[in-house]
């Protein structure tokens, strides 16, 4: 590779996080005007409404199998075992991360969200392999 490719899929994450707060932000902000929750609600994390829990729990899942793509994304740049394949995969990892986050703070279907996990789970294990591959042969 030329330099950080890497890199750029983390980051397109990274602003997938961020729009998701914002979104939580939002959605929360529109039921205290709603009348729906106090603002003291949310300090005590009590009884959030569906609107905005969905949020929450989407960006909670950004920061649980993503973990591993970070620290495998990191690892694959130090061993210099990142190349177009990797990157590639890098790349369909996000674009599941971003799809998975759309079904889960709108229609929330089980039935499309948990294909889409799966297809990461399995797209980050190719990573991982490819990196124990990498180091085994180096």
């Amino acid at each position: 590779m030329t330099g950080y490719e890497i890199f750029w899929p983390l980051l397109a994450h990274v602003a997938l996080v961020y729009g998701l707060y914002a979104l939580l932000g939002l959605r929360r902000k529109k039921m205290v005007r709603a009348g729906k929750v106090a603002r003291s609600d949310y300090r005590e994390n009590r009884g959030e409404p569906v609107e905005s829990l969905v949020v929450k729990n989407a960006l909670a899942n950004q920061f649980e199998l993503p973990v591993l793509f970070y620290a495998c994304s990191i690892l694959l740049y130090i061993t210099q075992a990142d190349n177009i394949f990797t990157v590639s995969l890098a790349w369909i990892f996000v674009a599941l991360r971003y799809a998975h986050a759309a079904i889960h703070v709108t229609s929330n279907e089980m039935r499309y969200r948990s294909p889409l996990f799966a297809a990461g789970y399995l797209v980050l294990a190719v990573l991982w392999v490819w990196l124990a591959v990498w180091m085994a042969m180096d």
